[in-house]
């Protein structure tokens, strides 16, 4: 039996802001931030101009918001990881780099804080704020992690670690998980092993 009536049902039922910053996700998403207007996100979230600009001053304002939403669930999901691993955050670090791969082979779209970062070249732009915070929190994550471990120079590490992943994310999109980011994997961990590991 088809679930379309019921889906809809639900869909009505969001919230309109929390249906655009959805909607507006998904589009972005796949066809980037300049290749979708306000009025295709509108239609598509099943709502009107009048609504969406009553809740997001502007497209930028828009852009903000689900830039700020995509922080906040990868945010919920490090706090997933880490009290998964809270024992052991060598592992969650090893974890961490598993998972960048596999999200590069699943979704050849990327980051979107990535993206976003590449397409809004505006400094005074409500986003640039919210990528920079966003990309500093993921950064200053890991660094905790390696800290945790036991690593020595774990800043360094940490900067060392998050270089590679925003560099094999152009190169997953630029020529696909075939080229040189396909070995993400094996240069993350040989870094990780190049800081001589945890302390003894």
């Amino acid at each position: 039996m088809s679930k379309g009536p019921v889906k809809e049902c639900v869909r009505s039922r969001t919230p309109p802001r929390e249906r655009i910053i959805e909607t507006a996700r998904d589009l972005f998403h796949k066809h980037g931030l300049r290749g979708v207007g306000v009025d295709a996100i509108a239609e598509a979230a099943g709502t009107n101009k009048m609504t969406l600009y009553r809740h997001f001053g502007s497209k930028d304002d828009l852009i903000a918001a689900c830039l700020t939403e995509a922080g906040r669930e990868a945010a919920h999901e490090w706090d997933e990881w880490e009290a998964e691993f809270a024992n052991d955050p060598k592992k969650l670090l090893l974890e961490w780099i598993d998972c960048a791969m596999a999200c590069a082979v699943e979704d050849p779209r990327g980051c979107d804080i990535a993206n976003a970062a590449v397409e809004i070249t505006e400094p005074d732009h409500p986003a640039r704020k919210v990528i920079a915070q966003v990309k500093t929190d993921h950064r200053d994550r890991l660094a905790r992690i390696c800290h945790a471990a036991g690593f020595r120079d774990a800043e360094l590490l940490a900067d060392a670690l998050t270089l590679l992943v925003e560099g094999a994310r152009v190169s997953w999109q630029s020529v696909g998980p075939e080229g040189p980011g396909s070995r993400f994997v094996q240069a993350a961990r040989a870094i990780v092993a190049a800081f001589g590991g945890p302390k003894t």
